[in-house]
């Protein structure tokens, strides 16, 4: 069977280098590069983590392309407070050996969008600053996409950054303003679905201890800081945001029915800044239904794919 080519625009991050080990481990997809943006942490620090997690994982053929520094318009704080000063949780590890590509990533979107257009899978974990930057440069981007699979927002505006927004849409709403304009058609894992997929603590943990993989172990050390941060405020689940959108983009057949919505973005500053709104009624009158929604998904089929990355299945 031919392998469906799979693009990741991406900010690792704790739970996007999960995400990440999914799809390597993935024999459906043939990765065909990593975009990296800025949002978890800077971009100096994402596009390091990027190339670490693909050194430790034997994937140094999957090409990393460096992107934006910042959000398009209004500079936002990080999220390293969860993730690490570094995004990987402080370890300390050593640089990977080989140095990101020199084309941006933004380019890069594009050129891979014409190799591999009308089949490419393309999956953004983070804000969307570098696929706004892509569809600015040629709008006509969607059309080479066979489907778009984004991590981000709050669907009923229960945020996790402020009371109405999830951070990647609130990094940069300018971007998914761009974005969810632009497609017509995005396949949403939004903050409330990861909430509705939580891992257990305890059971994640014994997963990368006891997988006896490289990976694992190196796992195991980056995500230390953001599992006992997690479960000091939110308990004995643990909720991998971008597993859950790549267990969506992997094994779609995993998900219940998708709840076809108009979604927009708030752009005014305050409190409801990069909330995503979606007309759940179809009230407003000739607004597309551009947002599918994950509203559920067989959590032991999402269980089984955080393990087989990890080497513990």
């Amino acid at each position: 069977m031919e392998r469906i080519p799979l693009l990741i625009d991406t900010d690792p991050g704790v739970d996007d280098a999960l995400a990440l080990l999914m799809a390597f481990a993935d024999e459906r997809h043939d990765l065909v590069g990593l975009t990296i943006a800025a949002g978890n942490v800077g971009l100096a620090h994402t596009v390091a983590n990027a190339l670490k997690l693909c050194e430790v994982a034997g994937r140094d053929d999957v090409p990393v392309f460096p992107g934006c520094a910042e959000p398009l318009l209004h500079a936002a704080d990080d999220a390293s407070y969860v993730h690490g000063r570094d995004g990987f949780g402080d370890t300390g590890y050593a640089p990977a050996a080989r140095a990101a590509e020199a084309e941006h990533a933004a380019l890069a979107i594009l050129r891979l969008s014409h190799a591999h257009a009308g089949r490419l899978l393309l999956v953004a974990l983070g804000p969307l600053t570098n696929l706004a930057l892509a569809l600015k440069l040629d709008p006509t981007l969607p059309q080479r996409v066979a489907r778009c699979v984004v991590m981000g927002g709050a669907v009923t505006g229960h945020g996790n950054v402020t009371p109405s927004a999830e951070f990647n849409a609130w990094f940069d709403p300018e971007a998914a303003d761009i974005v969810f304009r632009a497609f017509p058609r995005i396949e949403l894992a939004d903050w409330e679905a990861v909430v509705r997929h939580g891992l257990d603590q305890a059971q994640a943990a014994r997963w990368m201890r006891e997988a006896g993989t490289p990976r694992a172990a190196f796992y195991e050390a980056i995500s230390r800081h953001t599992r006992e941060w997690s479960q000091d405020r939110r308990g004995d689940r643990w909720h991998c945001a971008d597993a859950l959108a790549m267990a969506l983009a992997l094994a779609p057949e995993g998900a219940a029915p998708l709840a076809e919505r108009p979604l927009s973005i708030e752009l005014a500053h305050g409190l409801c800044r990069g909330a995503t709104v979606v007309d759940w009624d179809r009230r407003v009158p000739g607004s597309p239904d551009n947002a599918a929604i994950l509203m559920d998904y067989d959590q032991a089929r999402f269980e089984a794919l955080v393990r087989s990355a990890l080497g513990a299945a």
